[in-house]
């Protein structure tokens, strides 16, 4: 093997190892990976979709259209990763001997697709062949394997978003889920709720992270999405926390921390900038106007308050700091639907994290 073929040879291999690898890192490493040809298919695929959404006049237009990105971009990924191992193969088949890169793409092909009419004669050429028999049906078979696993994680997170709207309203709203409890239920009866939903968040930052494009699936309701729950949850918790004159229950706490470290973690997977380490005076989305003005009408509705307003701002703030950045940012890059407190002000924040995000960067 002369110098030439020796480089396409190993470059053939490369281009086949960095394919198995990304297919490793995106569906069986359970962690977080952010691999470039994954970044690559879902990014040009997103590219593709936002095309689209051009055209669209109404939210439930951009819905639609949104709803069929994350299974498009997980059909993708095998056909990419298939090209990628032909061509990787095509290179090392002709290193080997095959006479023109016309046969070396008949030659992968018919192996890669297990078809088998370009037989190959030597023993190098036929475990190549088989090599790459196996590795086109196992690339495949991870993507059929996976499915089931995404959608149970799906369904999981997807059952108490659709609860959350009897306890909160749609679209959910802090101030409605306060309101309910009180009037139904009581503030005793949300410490359930506080367990429930941090084992909720704990779930979702591992799945959302290990199998990222649940991140972009989107609820079978509409006006439903998984961030927008998450961020009226927090706010509930946080005012609770902060403004209303009940006895302090540290289930929210724990609640409120697991929260906003699964949206660290997942916002960590898609590169959005926050201050890992915010001041409890930092800045946040909500002004002292709207706390204030939500303080006002849930006194209205008769739910009692703590009375040094200054104290429960700062509390409050102190609360929301921790998840502000991440939220919007979340729900900017989902297109989340509109919920007051969250999206209803991400539209800034998404030219910032999808600057920097893999979707756009």
């Amino acid at each position: 093997m002369d110098f030439t073929r020796l480089i396409v040879f190993i470059l053939g291999i490369a281009v086949v190892s960095a394919t198995i690898l990304s297919a490793i890192h995106t569906f069986v490493l359970p962690r977080s990976a952010n691999v470039l040809i994954t970044r690559i298919v879902f990014r040009t695929v997103r590219r593709v979709f936002e095309l689209r959404l051009r055209r669209a006049q109404t939210y439930a237009d951009r819905d639609r259209i949104m709803a069929l990105y994350a299974p498009f971009g997980l059909l993708a990924l095998p056909f990419a990763w298939l090209v990628l191992v032909l061509i990787g193969y095509m290179g090392m088949f002709r290193a080997l001997g095959i006479g023109s890169w016309y046969e070396a793409f008949r030659t992968s092909g018919s192996s890669l697709l297990t078809l088998g009419f370009a037989a190959v004669d030597g023993l190098w050429l036929t475990m190549l062949a088989f090599s790459e028999a196996a590795i086109g049906l196992v690339l495949v078979a991870l993507l059929i394997a996976y499915l089931p696993t995404m959608y149970a994680a799906f369904q999981r997170r997807e059952t108490e978003v659709t609860k959350l709207e009897v306890r909160a309203g749609s679209p959910p709203s802090a101030l409605e889920m306060i309101a309910r409890f009180h009037r139904l239920h009581g503030f005793d009866g949300l410490g359930p709720l506080w367990a429930t939903w941090e084992t909720w968040f704990t779930d979702v930052e591992e799945s959302h992270t290990s199998l990222a494009a649940l991140v972009f699936f989107r609820s079978p309701q509409p006006e439903h999405s998984w961030v927008t729950a998450a961020g009226t949850v927090l706010d509930t918790a946080a005012m609770i926390n902060s403004a209303i004159d009940t006895p302090r229950d540290i289930r929210a706490d724990l609640c409120i921390r697991a929260g906003y470290l699964a949206l660290r973690h997942i916002a960590d997977f898609f590169r959005v900038p926050y201050n890992a380490d915010p001041k409890p005076d930092d800045p946040i989305s909500l002004s002292r106007e709207e706390f204030e003005a939500a303080c006002d009408d849930l006194a209205g509705r008769g739910i009692p308050l703590k009375p040094d307003r200054d104290r429960a701002w700062r509390d409050f703030a102190g609360w929301r700091v921790n998840y502000d950045t991440v939220l919007l940012a979340l729900a900017a890059l989902t297109m989340a639907p509109y919920a007051p407190w969250s999206s209803d002000r991400s539209i800034l924040p998404v030219r910032r994290a999808r600057a920097r995000s893999v979707i756009s960067e």
